[in-house]
């Protein structure tokens, strides 16, 4: 007797379902859940969805006591396997989702790198990370920070260029988190140069959660006897011979730093756990006691980096339950957390609005994220100094980049371009949306208004502090 294969849950059944149940239109529904009248018909003529859309839909029907799949047959795939075109479902082994090797941010990534080169807010950030190392006390044998999203790299090594300044004789641990294997890459090249001016370093690099990396140790059983740990004690005096060596670890990266979407949360996870652990072999001796042993390493850091550490739109007990509250229990005593997120009300939200006048993507605030940390600790937040700063110290701008005569009455379309892309970027719009406005000149025109208005293109972050009392 041949068997009845189930066909797997539909996401359009799910809101069909609830539409039928609650009497609204499908048209109404899309407006509530994802700011679009059209999205429940653009689904029903083959759209595809990303996981960001696919969780505000799940996140209005669940406030609704109604319930989505997690992986609906409309969830895009967006990571693929490179060198080569993606299996097909009958190749793939019993189980498996989408391809998952050699993890890219194919659309979004291409947005970041064109974001982070055209706009000054790695560089502000670092010199706000740069005004918290005044008040850390560190204790022997190394200064402990850990980096919660090293992105290319540019924030630690310009933090790390600072710690030199104010410590230049004092041992360096440092522990950056990065799940992207070409920003993983990005900042190992620019560390030759940090190992030389500073060789008393120890750097390692992980892929794994932030419930895990400050300690440098998965929680499951499975994953942590899969863990790859890899020591490297560089050889040689020079930034050449450290830049030879840490290039030579392209092999290993590219076996090891994988990983695939969650089928739960559509979020990228590893495939298996990697720390990779970088130091000087000069300063073997002296780094002893600072260099992480496999299974024995310890947090106790003196300052942690958030910067934009997790998504504008995800629930506020989501950024305090699986971000900030792990990374507050890793600090030491005395030991300070800096967290940074986009606020808004700047010229590039003002752009979004021309386009989509109800969009509020930064609804949670610092005082709102210091709040749900609180609770999250629960008894433990006796311990910890909450400070979420007046607005001339928490607030913080940063800039497009532009020469001094491009913004006239005639801007150059690749400024408008860039503009447009800073803007949606973090405003974190999905693409869905952003294909409905682009084959339209009408988002470049809302871009030059909004330009010329403002004589420019700025943004604004905000800051709040979690600090570990020292007694």
């Amino acid at each position: 007797m041949q068997a009845v294969t189930e066909r797997d849950p539909s996401l359009l059944d799910s809101i069909a379902e609830f539409c039928r149940r609650a009497g609204i239109a499908e048209s109404t529904f899309g407006r509530r859940a994802v700011n679009d009248g059209k999205f429940v018909a653009r689904l029903r003529d083959g759209a595809r969805i990303t996981p960001e859309t696919l969780g505000r839909v799940n996140a209005f029907l669940e406030r609704h006591g109604a319930c989505a799949p997690a992986a609906p047959p409309e969830l895009r795939a967006l990571i693929r396997v490179a060198g080569g075109a993606a299996p097909s479902a009958a190749q793939r082994a019993p189980g498996e989702g989408a391809p998952s090797r050699n993890f890219r941010f194919f659309d979004n990534r291409q947005k970041y790198l064109l974001f982070v080169n055209t706009c000054s807010e790695k560089e502000v950030v670092a010199r706000r990370v740069g005004m918290e190392l005044a008040h850390i006390h560190p204790r022997p044998p190394a200064v402990r920070v850990f980096d919660a999203g090293m992105g290319d790299g540019t924030v630690l090594t310009r933090v790390m260029r600072e710690m030199h300044r104010r410590f230049p004789t004092m041992p360096f641990y440092f522990v950056g988190k990065e799940i992207s294997l070409e920003d993983v890459r990005l900042s190992l090249d620019k560390m030759p140069d940090r190992f030389y001016e500073h060789p008393a370093t120890v750097l390692v690099v992980t892929n794994m959660y932030y419930t895990e990396a400050p300690w440098l140790a998965p929680k499951s059983v499975s994953a942590a006897t899969s863990l790859a740990w890899h020591e490297v004690a560089l050889r040689g005096t020079t930034a050449h011979e450290f830049g030879e060596q840490i290039a030579a670890l392209e092999p290993f990266l590219a076996k090891n730093w994988q990983a695939r979407h969650s089928a739960k949360s559509g979020n990228p996870v590893y495939e298996r756990p990697v720390a990779l652990v970088l130091y000087r072999e000069d300063f073997r001796f002296m780094l002893d006691e600072a260099i992480p042993r496999q299974g024995k390493a310890r947090a106790g850091y003196d300052l942690v980096i958030a910067s934009q550490p997790y998504r504008a739109r995800v629930p506020v007990e989501f950024k305090a339950g699986r971000v900030i509250g792990p990374l507050a229990r890793a600090l030491g005593p005395g030991g300070r957390l800096l967290g940074i997120h986009s606020c808004g009300r700047d010229p590039g939200l003002e752009i979004v609005r021309k386009i989509w006048p109800e969009e509020n993507p930064f609804a949670t605030g610092r005082h709102d994220v210091l709040r749900a940390v609180r609770a999250e600790l629960g008894k433990e937040s006796r311990h910890y100094n909450f400070n979420a700063y007046a607005d001339a110290r928490a607030v913080f701008r940063y800039d497009m980049h532009t020469l001094p005569t491009e913004i006239a009455e005639s801007i150059g379309t690749s400024t408008l371009f860039a503009a447009w892309n800073a803007a949606v970027y973090v405003a974190q719009i999905d693409d869905e949306r952003l294909a409905q406005v682009v084959g339209e000149r009408r988002y470049l025109d809302a871009t030059r208004e909004v330009l010329q208005s403002h004589g420019g293109l700025w943004f604004l972050d905000e800051s709040y502090v979690v600090s570990r009392k020292r007694g």
